[in-house]
């Protein structure tokens, strides 16, 4: 589920880091992506910036992931006349280290509080959210509980809940050690082995919390109160998250759309990046 996010994302999008400039100041708009932190909430957070549309957009990356590493596709291709995009690290990942990550059991309400005053920071008066996997829960609540900042939303990869099935992906997955060469040589590039490794252990066990509440809720309560225009993206061959988790956010956010990508999986705004980033432009228009 969202450990994939960071899995496959720096997996695929490695090579195509080298795409991306880094020119300063933030303020700089155009074609190129600017890198910079701004200290929010006693923290640094770093974000990359690009375009100069109207429509300010932010992207949500998801667990051990980064603006870069997470939305090489979007950064690089998304419309750059319509939207000014922003791809946030959360506090702990990517370049927004220090502070080292933990996961106490708000930690996605403070990342969706993290990630609205990032933008109000940035004078952005009203802006849209796009959130992969973590990311996507985190868009859900901010959105929930931001409703006046929020222009429209679009997830996919999340889930408002957290079954028994899918701790026991989590349990799979929380050992390093056992993941392929392919998979853990990225990560362990990017952060570290130690690093790595107990931050992966420690949001096992921040998000299996979930499972113990009542219906395994992360954020199941906030969906109604989502008023924006929402549309949810689900890819049917996601071996992470199945249908129902996209079904369930969709019936209970009153008006929402939910668009099926049959040959999509978890990464399927990577895979299939064109056909993402038009389906997005169409609805954020």
């Amino acid at each position: 589920m969202a450990w994939r996010s960071a899995v496959t994302a720096v997996l695929m999008l490695q090579p195509r880091t080298a795409l991306l400039t880094t020119r300063g100041p933030a303020a700089s708009y155009g074609t190129s992506i600017t890198s910079a932190k701004i200290q929010v909430n006693g923290v640094n957070l770093h974000y990359q910036q690009t375009g100069e549309g109207s429509h300010a957009v932010l992207l949500l990356p998801g667990m051990l992931g980064s603006g870069q590493t997470d939305f090489g596709p979007q950064l690089k291709s998304m419309n750059k006349k319509l939207f000014t995009i922003v791809a946030w690290d959360p506090r702990g990942y990517g370049q927004s280290i220090p502070p080292s990550r933990d996961f106490p059991p708000d930690f996605f309400e403070r990342d969706a509080k993290d990630a609205v005053d990032l933008m109000q920071a940035l004078k952005f008066k009203k802006f849209s959210l796009l959130g992969w996997s973590d990311g996507g829960i985190t868009a859900l609540i901010a959105a929930a509980k931001y409703p006046a900042l929020i222009h429209k939303l679009v997830v996919w990869g999340a889930n408002a809940s957290v079954t028994q099935e899918d701790v026991r992906i989590y349990n799979g997955i929380r050992d390093v050690s056992k993941w392929s060469e392919k998979v853990k040589k990225p990560l362990e590039e990017l952060y570290g082995h130690k690093y790595f490794a107990e931050t992966c252990e420690a949001w096992v066990d921040g998000i299996a919390r979930f499972a113990e509440k009542p219906g395994g809720s992360i954020c199941q309560q906030l969906l109604p109160h989502i008023q924006c225009p929402t549309l949810i993206i689900h890819g049917e061959k996601d071996p992470l998250v199945p249908r129902f988790h996209a079904e369930y956010i969709h019936e209970h956010i009153k008006g929402s759309r939910l668009h099926l990508m049959p040959e999509g999986k978890h990464n399927l705004h990577l895979r299939f990046a064109e056909e993402f980033n038009r389906e997005v432009e169409e609805f954020l228009r």
